[in-house]
């Protein structure tokens, strides 16, 4: 279960969905580049209706062996229980488009992730969630996740809109892309929520092309 937070600001955008300008939590190091969508979630348990239940199969084949024995993996460490903020290494998110991977991330509770680099669909799919993807240089990221190594109930404060993140005694400059942070912070991310809060135009629309019949 999630134990961070999101916070949101008041003056923040008149958006549809929940502004995203802060996103705090403790941390859990996955390290390696090249992470794909298939580790993150194997292609096995995409056979569902709902997303509801992915967040047990996240990372599943790295976590346990094929007669099913806990690996060393922070996913299975009990000192990241709760964790929230997820610090990943270079071109994570890479392969396949399947949504499903930021899916099982979220619904494990991971509400953030910073990294190198991220694959550009992956960052998309988690920004259709309200997650933030933020990046920093190599050194950055190695000296963020030897921190969480060492304090697995720190606070990691991600600052969507000022590109910051706090943890302990330091304060990293990150970088996010522009159109994410605005979806975020003026809380457009959820597509479905735009459309619904703008029906009248999303109908309007929908009646002006030849090949749509409405009912009603």
């Amino acid at each position: 279960m999630s134990h961070g937070s999101r916070k949101t600001a008041d003056d923040a955008g008149d958006g549809p969905a929940e502004t995203v300008e802060r996103v705090s939590g403790t941390g859990i190091p996955v390290r390696g580049n090249d992470v794909d969508t298939d580790q993150i979630i194997p292609a096995r348990f995409m056979k569902v209706v709902t997303f509801d239940g992915l967040g047990q199969f996240a990372f599943f084949d790295q976590r346990f062996t094929d007669d099913d024995e806990k690996k060393d993996h922070p996913f299975n460490d009990p000192a990241h229980r709760g964790a929230t903020v997820l610090v990943v290494n270079a071109n994570f998110g890479c392969g396949s488009s399947r949504e499903h991977a930021p899916q099982a991330l979220a619904r494990w509770g991971i509400d953030a992730v910073v990294g190198e680099s991220f694959a550009e669909i992956f960052a998309g799919n988690c920004l259709a969630l309200g997650m933030p993807t933020v990046t920093a240089d190599h050194e950055s990221i190695v000296a963020l996740q030897e921190w969480v190594d060492a304090h697995p109930d720190g606070e990691i404060e991600i600052d969507v809109a000022g590109e910051t993140v706090r943890y302990g005694d330091h304060e990293l400059a990150v970088a996010v892309d522009d159109a994410q942070r605005t979806a975020l912070v003026e809380g457009v991310w959820d597509t479905t929520a735009l459309m619904g809060a703008n029906g009248a135009a999303v109908r309007e629309t929908a009646e002006s092309l030849p090949y749509v019949e409405l009912d009603g």
